[in-house]
């Protein structure tokens, strides 16, 4: 998967120059004293992988829900869900979203997951249909940044990366758009 935006992403309409419409936080300081000495974890069977997978999801989810984008403190929850590109976006575009005054109402809502693939080199990956229909992201001038043609529910991918300093076992590394089944909609 290429693409490495967040949920909120795809709900707005942003100005090229914008990046991604973030979410997603990761803990500061949850890095053992010595990280060679922490074991990358394994999973007895996919099963396990995907309950860690969709675990994860949840939490990012559940970390973005409660971002309120005038408290960057509140940002830490979602930043400690990711690694890599994505981290560093949603960094970007949470920072980007609190300087600019935008304000963030409602929750999304994590509708269905489903195993994609677990696979020891490609990592872990899951479908998600994500409810968005209550997400409204409104600017300083009081103007909507949804696209008006966004849809109540995403259709994503979720890929993930083996993680010694999460409590599930993994890291959201990407999120972006999906074709195929599970089928989306409310």
């Amino acid at each position: 998967m290429t693409s490495r935006t967040t949920p909120l992403r795809h709900a707005v309409r942003a100005p090229v120059g914008v990046v991604l419409l973030i979410l997603a936080v990761s803990l500061a300081g949850c890095v053992p004293a010595d990280p060679a000495a922490a074991p990358t974890p394994s999973f007895s069977n996919e099963a396990e992988a995907f309950a860690a997978a969709e675990a994860t999801y949840r939490e990012y989810v559940k970390a973005l829900n409660a971002v309120d984008l005038s408290d960057p403190e509140t940002f830490e929850g979602v930043y400690a869900w990711t690694t890599g590109e994505l981290n560093a976006s949603d960094r970007r575009g949470l920072s980007e979203y609190h300087a600019e005054g935008v304000v963030k109402s409602g929750a999304s809502e994590v509708l269905v997951t489903a195993p994609i693939r677990d696979d020891v080199s490609a990592g872990v990956a899951i479908a998600v249909c994500l409810d968005v229909s209550d997400v409204e992201l409104v600017n300083s001038a009081g103007e909507s940044l949804v696209d008006p043609d966004r849809g109540d529910v995403q259709t994503l991918e979720a890929t993930f990366s083996r993680s010694s300093t999460s409590p599930t076992g993994l890291l959201l590394t990407g999120i972006g758009p999906r074709e195929g089944k599970p089928e989306c909609r409310r």
